[in-house]
């Protein structure tokens, strides 16, 4: 596990609202801390495959404005090829192993509701495996994982390490 501090927090949270954000800039806003060292920790945090830093398409920009959650039930000796089936498709943003009522959880984007009715109906219920789906349409999403900040309870777990 990485061993995050109270300034590896503050970097994350500054890269979140803008991943574009120099070291220099970082470094201002945090304070107390060189650019050079900012530049240091974002490095050892990506070789670490703790962060990520890249560009996030809005499907929506492409007119991709419906998103529906597909769940998916698997025969059970399918599951982990159909989960890597699903992310061979282009309208499926989000691919993930279940357990419990489901088997495996999708995201697919699609330009309409009719859309999303073919792809769930003519191509994922017909891959090798599938018995059963069941889709929700996806009005509003009001928080995705690129907005996911480091829970405030970490974080002050973090300042009472380092008072000790």
């Amino acid at each position: 596990m990485y061993e995050f501090d109270k300034i590896d927090v503050k970097i994350v949270n500054l890269l979140l609202e803008d991943g574009r954000m120099s070291a220099s800039e970082l470094a201002r806003r945090i304070g107390d801390i060189s650019e050079r060292a900012i530049r240091y920790r974002i490095e050892r945090m990506i070789d670490d495959d703790v962060i990520r830093i890249s560009a996030v398409i809005r499907p929506e920009a492409l007119g991709l404005t419906i998103k529906a959650d597909v769940w998916l039930e698997v025969e059970s000796d399918l599951i982990l090829d159909v989960a890597k089936k699903m992310t061979e498709f282009e309208n499926v943003t989000y691919v993930a192993c279940a357990i419990g009522q489901n088997d495996i959880s999708i995201q697919v984007v699609a330009k309409d509701t009719s859309e999303i009715y073919h792809f769930v109906t003519e191509v994922v219920r017909k891959v090798r495996g599938v018995r059963k789906t069941t889709t929700s349409i996806v009005p509003l999403v009001l928080k995705d994982v690129y907005q996911w900040r480091v829970p405030e309870r970490i974080s002050q777990e973090l300042d009472e390490k380092q008072i000790t």
